[in-house]
């Protein structure tokens, strides 16, 4: 249990978490966190007021005039108290919070641009988005309102407990009892309930991955027959979610009924002492009353309590998934940065592995040059290492020893952004956002004015289908550009990648998965793209590259071969062997 103990922090923790997520608004916090505690201060010293009011109104004859006096200032103290909460609750009910939330999701929306694409890549789009928008909700929405709760269940009961003293020191002993007593009802509850709501929010998180990949893949699912209960990663993450939430049930209860039979236990044990005192100690009758009234008040928060710390259990959850992801440090940039004048790429001695566990690596001792303005094709097997490659040259992590260059220029000193102005990527399997045509080849250079986005989709061959579509250039695309076909897509994609004219252009075999008419279109479109740049292409096809000024082939990480088709041909070496048993395919096809 213990061990549970320690997984779940304490509230200054959270309140430490909570001023930081709160960012530049942290002062305004703190502000009105003080400004709470001060109104709970004035709210437990009216509480105490119920004394010198009952002892006024209980003697014979009453005094009146003292009653009233005693009454006036409890409305004094009340007047100020809700004037303090007022003020306090600018915080939650202006524009602060709802700026918080922005800020925040904004901060998240920086580091997801600028974390390592290595380390992006282990997250799933459901859990991301759960951080984004449920993870931010259940962090910020009640930052102020929770913690006002909190402030007043733990400073009135201290003010009351100080103000008994003032009365009878036993009986401010015996409220104190009963605080020592809810401490490890507290702890219970926290170790209880405080792990298992961290749990659940990955639970929760992971659901939500999951139904976001199940509707992705919908068409798929349905094509296997696999949408009911056999869509087992879906049916796995709800039942997990399911078990926690029934277990969490099951603990978070037992500590809730202790808290209210405690707070029950304490009006009983105060009021028995306080007959004692009556019955044996001549305690006035009237300060037995208002420590009752005193005693009622003190013990509801107890009772309270434990559905508070739930939530802020909740909140704090929230609040770790927030900071792990701030957490992932970006790819350090060496000083001072520099810009390459010529855009010649570089491999010196590379070694690249994806996890410190990989019993090999993924390239291991490669070296090359590709020339500025030349196209060179990377071929091999799959797995072979030719993704990893083009990866690195986008700087989607760093080499384990090695250096990779452009126009001489370590990719670690320069800024991300300078790196990838000089990158234009093609990618296979191409993704369009829910936005027009018009907008998702601007995307390329969001500067550039509708003629200059015509321009590049002239270029691309896109006008021709684009012609065809009810709204043209207007036509919105879907999610992934679902209302479009393969070829339809590619082509946008290399209309985008002409806007942004990079002088470095790599492509992932645009033509791949296309039907021979696509292919020709996307041919056309890829030869306008690569005039005049340098060009990586990963090449599956071998029949595509057989003009490109040089070929690297690659197995099991290592760079084997390198040379012109001819070269390579004539060696009788691996590219030789790839080559005839994919001439020998296409024969008898």
């Amino acid at each position: 249990m213990s061990n549970r103990l320690k997984r779940v922090p304490g509230l200054r923790k959270s309140y430490q978490r909570m001023l930081q997520a709160a960012g530049e608004y942290a002062p305004a916090l703190r502000r009105v966190l003080t400004l709470y505690v001060l109104a709970a201060g004035f709210e437990g010293l009216a509480l105490a007021c119920f004394y010198p009011l009952t002892a006024a109104l209980l003697k014979d004859p009453a005094d009146m005039a003292g009653a009233w006096i005693w009454l006036g200032v409890m409305v004094v103290l009340a007047i100020i108290d809700s004037l303090l909460r007022w003020r306090a609750m600018a915080f939650a009910f202006t524009d602060k919070l709802a700026r918080v939330n922005y800020n925040l999701r904004r901060a998240l929306g920086r580091q997801l641009r600028r974390m390592p694409l290595s380390r992006l890549a282990g997250f799933r789009a459901g859990e991301l988005g759960a951080v984004l928008s449920d993870n931010v909700e259940q962090t910020v929405t009640p930052m102020a309102n929770l913690s006002a709760v909190v402030i007043r269940n733990m400073v009135v009961p201290a003010v009351t407990v100080l103000a008994t003293f003032a009365i009878d020191w036993r009986m401010a002993l015996a409220m104190i009892l009963v605080v020592f007593l809810a401490v490890p009802l507290y702890q219970w509850q926290r170790r209880e309930a405080g792990v298992e709501q961290t749990e659940l929010t990955a639970a929760h998180a992971r659901v939500e991955a999951d139904i976001v990949e199940y509707i992705q893949g919908l068409p798929v699912l349905r094509a296997l027959s696999q949408t009911g209960e056999q869509a087992r990663s879906l049916q796995q993450s709800l039942k997990a979610l399911n078990r926690l939430q029934i277990s969490h049930m099951y603990r978070s209860a037992p500590p809730s009924l202790a808290f209210s039979s405690l707070a029950q236990a304490g009006i009983v044990l105060v009021l028995a002492l306080g007959i004692t005192l009556v019955s044996t100690d001549g305690l006035n009758p009237a300060a037995l009353a208002a420590l009752l009234v005193i005693a009622i008040r003190f013990t509801e928060p107890l009772s309270l309590f434990a559905g508070i710390t739930v939530i802020f259990d909740y909140m704090e959850a929230g609040l770790q998934r927030i900071d792990t992801l701030l957490a992932i440090r970006p790819l350090a940039v060496s000083r001072p940065c520099a810009q390459p004048k010529t855009f010649d790429l570089c491999f010196e001695k590379v070694n690249f592995r994806y996890l410190d566990e990989e019993p090999k690596p993924a390239l291991k001792d490669i070296s090359f040059r590709i020339p500025a303005r030349s196209m060179t094709a990377l071929v091999g097997p799959s797995g072979s290492g030719k993704t990893t490659v083009t990866r690195l040259m986008m700087r989607y992590a760093d080499p384990r020893s090695g250096i990779v260059s452009i126009g001489g220029i370590d990719l670690k000193q320069m800024e991300p952004d300078t790196l990838m102005r000089h990158i234009s990527v093609v990618f296979q399997d191409v993704y369009l956002f829910n936005d027009t045509i018009l907008e998702n080849i601007r995307m390329g250079d969001p500067d550039a004015g509708d003629d200059a986005v015509l321009e590049a989709a002239c270029k691309a061959n896109c006008q021709e289908f684009i012609s065809r579509l009810p709204d043209g250039f207007n036509t919105r695309v879907g999610d992934i550009g679902g209302s479009l076909s393969g070829g339809e897509r590619q082509r946008i994609s290399i209309a985008r990648a002409i806007l942004k004219d990079a002088p470095i252009v790599i492509l992932d075999e645009p033509t791949a998965a296309l039907d021979t008419e696509s292919e020709v279109a996307v041919q056309h479109a890829v030869d306008t793209l690569v005039r005049e740049r340098t060009v990586i292409i990963i090449a599956h096809r071998l029949s595509t590259i057989r003009g490109a000024d040089q070929l690297l082939v690659l197995d099991r990480g290592e760079l084997v071969e390198r040379g012109s088709h001819e070269e390579l041909s004539a060696r009788k070496g691996k590219y030789a062997a790839m080559w005839h048993a994919q001439h020998r395919v296409k024969q008898w096809r």
